[in-house]
């Protein structure tokens, strides 16, 4: 790795998807895909807390991050640079595994992908209003369809839309801090490089992270077992930094409002790991509905301004 080894030159919007930026996302979506599920492995029964599991996470990748940005010798930011930093920091180092660690608490996971089915939808609005990208009307059905399509899927597999409750605002929450903290870390990549931004979000979460985790050791350390650990090892290493390696990179490519199309895949993905690590069973209708979901993502990544 070296300086802006993963930046991306980027002389406007684009318009037109880069096949790059599609599998450079589809990639990240991938390694984000176990995140719901091992979250819920990791704070079932108290085995760790949900505190515990979302700071100590950050704690853990930040340790990462800074010794890649030190062994390569990468540049310090500048002050403007500094302040979309702190944005994608409150949106995906901090925002969202606080809020979906506390609602998977009290939510399946399967129930939590009804809500966090909406996040490609409400990236593309960010990157519309954001980095001024303007796609056609097509895509804007393709992903509506999608976002209709993948609640419906996800709907199936939970048992329902019914009980909104806290969890779903806390859920909610976590969707807008995520749409966030993608769009300006996929413009803020283009910059400084995919790996730098989430590096430098880390860094600079890192002592609030440090505080909350060493909070939620007042009461003793987490009594979890090797499931437990492995699921907590994996949030930390993939899911909170070298996922955001490929996921960046994709954006950075862009367009953000097509790539981020890709994650309408993820829970698909999630259904997946679920009924093998969870033992949740798959039927018909959620064979049939992933594939509704997979022709709608396909659609909206491909639509093309005339």
């Amino acid at each position: 790795m070296r300086l802006k080894s993963s930046a991306i030159v980027s002389a406007g919007p684009v318009l037109s998807p880069d096949p790059r930026g599609l599998a450079w996302g589809l990639l990240g979506v991938a390694g984000f895909s176990l995140t719901v599920p091992l979250t819920r492995i990791a704070v079932e029964n108290g085995a760790m807390s949900p505190l515990f599991v979302a700071a100590g996470r950050a704690v853990v990748a930040a340790v990462l991050a800074a010794l890649a940005l030190a062994l390569t010798g990468q540049r310090l930011p500048n002050t403007h640079q500094w302040r979309r930093i702190a944005v994608v920091t409150g949106g995906v180092v901090i925002g969202f595994p606080m809020l979906t660690s506390y609602a998977l608490t009290m939510a399946p996971a399967n129930h939590s992908a009804i809500v966090i089915a909406i996040l490609p939808a409400a990236t593309a609005v960010v990157a519309v209003l954001r980095a001024h990208e303007r796609p056609p009307t097509p895509f804007w059905v393709a992903a509506g369809a999608g976002t209709v399509a993948v609640m419906a899927f996800a709907g199936l597999r939970g048992g329902g839309f019914a009980g909104f409750g806290r969890a779903d605002l806390l859920l909610l929450g976590a969707v807008v801090a995520a749409a966030l903290g993608y769009a300006e870390g996929g413009l803020l990549a283009r910059e400084i490089g995919a790996w730098q931004t989430i590096s430098w979000a880390l860094v600079l979460g890192s002592p609030l992270m440090v505080t909350l985790t060493l909070v939620s050791l007042v009461d003793g350390l987490p009594q979890g077992g090797v499931t437990h650990w492995a699921s907590f090892a994996y949030l930390g290493i993939v899911s909170m930094f070298l996922g955001f390696f490929a996921w960046y990179r994709g954006l950075a490519i862009g367009p953000m409002a097509r790539v981020g199309q890709v994650q309408l895949t993820q829970p698909i993905m999630t259904v997946g790991w679920a009924a093998w690590l969870l033992g949740e069973p798959l039927t018909w209708a959620v064979v049939v509905g992933g594939a509704v979901v997979v022709l709608c993502a396909g659609t909206a990544v491909r639509v093309r301004r005339n």
